[in-house]
């Protein structure tokens, strides 16, 4: 089997790392892998395998003889080096927002739609965390029964923001705990022991653009711009794992057995569903892991052709590292890299 020149860019934040991590754990055919950050973190070294190797500053210089580039070091940074890397022959696979909506970028969920892969001029977007984890539990019933309308309400964790965002909460905790007073820095209000309804900034529809993402991505993964959705993004004192109650309409009336055989039978989902011993999926349970958990399913007792369930997943790993590699693979495989 080829092995592949690796760059991961953004390699000292939380997804960077986790790249490193999924890379490993899945035996990702490496022939070399180039760590690359801003001018900040260059220097500093992180261990793959058993391999301690430095991290440089990301330049135009980077993505010579690098195969594929995974980037998650934010939007400018990608929006300026990811042309530049695909102009190298470098596949980009870039988890930032920079792409997303671009119509000759694919953004792709292996699950869903693979073979937009094969669409790439040099770039692949990786969708948006929340949104992946509901596309891959909504895609095996979409195919089986239509979907006219989802609303769709997150309690996404503070890992999603980054390492600042987890030290926050930790320290705000402690402070609480204590008695004191809490000052916020990376979020416009206390986030421990609270909930802010503010993902990303405020449009002028009142959607903030966290809750945009998730009605465009959708739409565009599971190429229907027919279905309606509507999101509520909500910010918890978490720190890892993305949770969802998800309201689908369907075209028809479906059954909760009827998803759960479906669900049970998908690629990259796990049923965890049986009320009557407490049995559903949890951010705590769900970190660390690969799947996206589905349970507490359920008939809508507000429409005949509805059904609700809870939908959970690791952020860091499915909804951003592991779906990224998971789209490096698929092109290996797929001979389109």
């Amino acid at each position: 089997m080829k092995a592949y020149n690796i760059a991961i860019v953004g390699a000292t934040g939380l997804v960077g790392r986790e790249f490193v991590r999924v890379l490993e754990q899945r035996n990702f055919p490496m022939s070399s892998v180039h760590l690359y950050a801003s001018d900040r973190s260059a220097g500093k070294k992180v261990f793959v395998g058993h391999h301690e190797i430095e991290v440089k500053e990301t330049t135009t210089d980077s993505f010579r003889n690098i195969d594929i580039a995974l980037f998650s070091a934010g939007s400018e940074i990608s929006r300026h080096f990811s042309p530049i890397a695909a102009q190298t022959g470098t596949l980009v696979i870039d988890n930032s927002a920079a792409f997303r909506m671009e119509p000759k970028v694919p953004l792709v969920v292996p699950e869903v739609n693979p073979e937009d892969i094969k669409e790439h001029q040099g770039i692949i977007a990786n969708p948006n965390c929340s949104t992946i984890q509901m596309v891959v539990a909504l895609y095996p019933l979409h195919k089986v029964n239509p979907i006219k309308r989802i609303v769709v309400t997150t309690y996404q964790s503070v890992s999603g923001t980054g390492a600042a965002a987890m030290e926050e909460l930790t320290t705000q905790t402690k402070l609480v705990l204590e008695g004191q007073n809490t000052v916020p820095h990376v979020y416009p209000h206390q986030i421990a022991f609270n909930l802010l309804p503010e993902i990303d900034v405020f449009l002028d529809s009142g959607y903030t653009k966290e809750e945009w993402k998730m009605v465009e991505e959708t739409q565009k993964i599971m190429h229907a711009p027919e279905i309606a959705v509507s999101a509520t993004c909500v910010r918890v004192p978490v720190y890892i794992g993305h949770s969802e109650a998800v309201n689908v309409e369907f075209s028809r009336p479906m059954t909760p057995d009827e998803a759960r055989y479906i669900l049970a039978h998908a690629p990259g989902v796990k049923v965890v569903d049986d009320p009557s011993v407490s049995l559903y999926p949890q951010p705590w349970t769900a970190a660390g892991t690969d799947d996206v958990y589905v349970g507490r399913i359920r008939a809508d007792a507000s429409h005949p052709n509805g059904l609700v369930m809870w939908v959970v997943a690791d952020n860091l790993r499915k909804g951003a590292a592991l779906n990224a590699v998971q789209i490096a693979e698929e092109a290996v495989r797929r001979g389109w890299v």
